[in-house]
């Protein structure tokens, strides 16, 4: 052995061979099949890659193994990123893999890219061609797979944000190789059946694989040539598809579609306490002007006292010139004046007699209108009371319900259903829909 050579453990050999592998193969990408899978208590994944000439081991530990979203199966292949290490114990290298995506993905992107170009040549994501949403929606439509969380969210916003909006779901598959054709199924037989204001297309998070139902050209198509305005939450907020450019509106998560569908509850209810009071003041506006013209029309009047006084007056007058005149023709017509003045005396108003029986009648009306207004209101609140006792929404209150049909007709024989039929149930709190599992009378 001479002098200078260096002489190494075999610890000390792997060791610098590990830190060589690492230094030279960090971050790589390697695609290939999973084989002997293995998941640990631990929580760890332990596998092996292989392809059609070599094989290695591999290693993914529970913290990455937990964000995959599923396990792995013998026989799929996948693209590994991944770093090369040694097990010094061995002397055997592995690779310890951080993250992993099915192979064939940027295949997927690339097709999306196409898609995407394709069809904003055509002019599908034009703002121009976007339909208006509904301010105020009756009914909502949401087509999603009945299962999905994204549905939940949807119910739970607009129960909370507006309970007054009717609900209609038509399910679909949501991930799947004939998810994207049902969709469109599922949308076009919305369309035929011509029954809510607005559509919500939602589905929750995933990979690009997991969305890429909502990337068909096909459902793509039914989108835009839908006549009932869309709004598309698909995924969360950072996650694209073709069917978020095409709809109305993009939302970034199932529950920001339903808040963008409707304005809550509240604030429609302040503007409607809004409008009420704008009322309210624009009509005693106009009683004051009619009881300022009435005024004033009163104030132009003449009394029947005042214009007697004046004719009274003007009569003396006429007294006083036929008196003047000389001769004995007018000696007979100043007497025939003084019978028609006698005469116009007694036809004259009493006005002492009148005003005391207006005094009477207005005691007798002030006494009367009291009475009166406490019978009807008596009235009143007797057909309130049975009112309130035959209001549908107090019979619900009891625990009944209100049955209808898909076509909104109440339902009042068993024996009018078939399994299968779909009902919705009206209740004392909001609504629900059901399926029919079997039909009898109780007859």
């Amino acid at each position: 052995m001479l002098k200078n050579e260096i002489v190494l453990s075999v610890g000390q050999l792997n060791r610098q061979v590990g830190q060589l592998l690492e230094g030279h193969f960090s971050q790589i990408w390697v695609k290939g099949e999973v084989s002997n899978f293995t998941q640990a208590a631990s929580g760890h994944w332990y596998f092996t890659i292989k392809d059609e000439r070599a094989s290695v081991r591999a290693v993914m530990f529970r913290g990455r193994a937990s964000a995959v979203g599923f396990v792995p199966k013998a026989g799929e292949r996948f693209e590994f990123r991944a770093s090369v290490t040694l097990y010094e114990a061995r002397g055997d290298y592995q690779l310890q893999v951080e993250t992993l995506r099915r192979a064939g993905l940027g295949d997927l992107h690339e097709a999306f890219l196409q898609l995407k170009e394709k069809l904003a040549a055509e002019g599908l994501f034009d703002t121009d061609r976007k339909r208006p949403i509904p301010a105020i929606p009756r009914t909502v439509g949401v087509i999603t797979s009945l299962a999905a969380a994204a549905l939940r969210d949807v119910l739970s916003a607009l129960e909370r944000r507006a309970p007054q909006v009717h609900i209609i779901i038509y399910p679909a598959p949501v991930q799947g190789a004939a998810a994207a054709g049902q969709l469109a199924e599922a949308l076009n037989a919305a369309i035929q059946r011509n029954e809510v204001d607005t559509l919500l297309l939602v589905r929750g998070g995933g990979s690009l694989e997991d969305l890429w139902s909502f990337n068909d050209e096909t459902l793509a198509r039914a989108i835009a040539a839908s006549p009932i305005p869309i709004i598309c939450g698909v995924g969360h907020e950072t996650d694209f598809t073709i069917a978020d450019f095409v709809a109305d509106i993009r939302a970034p998560t199932p529950t920001a579609a339903a808040e963008l569908c409707c304005p809550p509850r509240q604030t429609l209810l302040t503007h409607v306490a809004a409008a009420v009071g704008s009322l309210t003041a624009q009509q005693l506006r106009l009683i004051e002007r009619a009881s300022l013209r009435l005024d004033r029309a009163l104030a132009m009047l003449v009394s029947p006292q005042q214009r007697l006084a004046q004719q009274s007056e003007r009569l003396q007058v006429l007294k006083n010139r036929l008196a003047r005149a000389a001769g004995a023709p007018y000696e007979r017509r100043a007497a025939s004046l003084d019978a028609l003045q006698s005469r116009l005396m007694r036809a004259a108003p009493q006005s002492a007699r009148l005003r005391r029986e207006l005094q009477h009648n207005v005691l007798r009306l002030s006494a009367a209108a009291p009475r009166q207004l406490a019978q009807q209101g008596a009235r009143l609140s007797a057909a309130f009371l049975t009112l309130q006792a035959l209001s549908p929404a107090k019979i619900l209150g009891r625990g009944y319900a209100i049955v209808r049909d898909a076509q909104g007709e109440v339902v009042k024989n068993a024996l009018d259903l078939s399994k299968g039929d779909r009902l919705n149930l009206e209740l004392a709190q909001g609504s629900t829909d059901v399926e029919v599992l079997r039909a009898s009378s109780l007859l």
